[in-house]
């Protein structure tokens, strides 16, 4: 994976910004569609000469910043593997081929941060993904139809559902749509308030062929909206066929160790 670039959009899921703090971060923003994401952000780029350059993930263990008054939240995602072209330094074309659970912890409290990608890459183990799975289509009647996701938060004294069981068609933007506009940003997204100008972060990591995108964060469950992580919290991200299991199935599964098998893309993370 150190050779993939690692973008994230934030704003794909409606009211998350709002639960997680940071509508005011992107009051600035603005869009064409009410309900469009409201950019894109780096999180891991191979050979940058700053914070972003360090390769941050680790699916197994998230290491909390050494600064101990940062609070950092579990962010459950969905993640896409996708191949770019290019024509003329421009994206040309995405090819998702491959999703997984993910989570794209984050930092709600640095008032030092400037760009949203500062509350991101915080440590070697500020990100994680489940295993991944195939993509037949990425489209109505493909396998993402039959997904939804869900997470969970762990440890010797609780067990909670951190996060909305959420179906993958909930995004506000996915498919095709969800692509065009993909493409659109990383070849114009300009630096304005909280984004960055992404067709330079591409320029600088020598135009790379693959892409890890994580698509937004589900809303959370009230028990996780203001549950931040702590040293032996386990983190669960599940993204699982709703066709095969249901909810109860799934939830029980995580409490008590059960295995589950490869189609349901499974991440777990202890905190340290």
């Amino acid at each position: 994976m150190k050779e993939i670039i690692g973008f994230g959009i934030a704003g794909n899921f409606a009211l998350h910004l709002e639960q997680a703090g940071e509508a005011d971060d992107f009051a600035l923003v603005k869009t064409d569609d009410e309900y469009a994401p409201k950019g894109i952000f780096p999180f891991y780029v191979n050979g940058h000469d700053s914070f972003l350059g360090r390769y941050c993930i680790d699916n197994n263990i998230l290491h909390l910043p050494k600064d101990m008054n940062l609070n950092v939240q579990m962010e459950p995602e969905i993640a896409l593997r996708c191949l770019l072209e290019y024509e003329n330094n421009k994206v040309l074309n995405i090819k998702p081929i491959k999703f997984c659970a993910f989570n794209d912890a984050s930092v709600r409290n640095d008032t030092t941060a400037t760009k949203i990608s500062q509350k991101k890459n915080f440590s070697t183990g500020s990100k994680g993904f489940g295993n991944e799975i195939d993509i037949d289509k990425f489209s109505i009647g493909g396998v993402c139809d039959n997904y939804s996701l869900v997470s969970f938060l762990q440890n010797k004294d609780e067990f909670i559902r951190y996060g909305e069981c959420a179906k993958l068609s909930g995004y506000s933007y996915f498919y095709q749509k969800l692509l065009e506009w993909i493409k659109d940003k990383l070849n114009t997204q300009q630096d304005y308030a909280v984004l960055e100008n992404l067709s330079n972060i591409l320029k600088n990591a020598n135009y790379p062929k693959e892409m890890l995108i994580t698509i937004g964060a589900t809303r959370y469950e009230e028990a996780g909206k203001n549950r931040y992580l702590k040293s032996g919290d386990i983190c669960y991200v599940v993204a699982f066929d709703h066709t095969k299991f249901d909810l109860d199935t799934i939830t029980n599964a995580i409490k008590n160790g059960s295995k589950l098998p490869n189609d349901v893309s499974l991440l777990r993370q202890e905190v340290r």
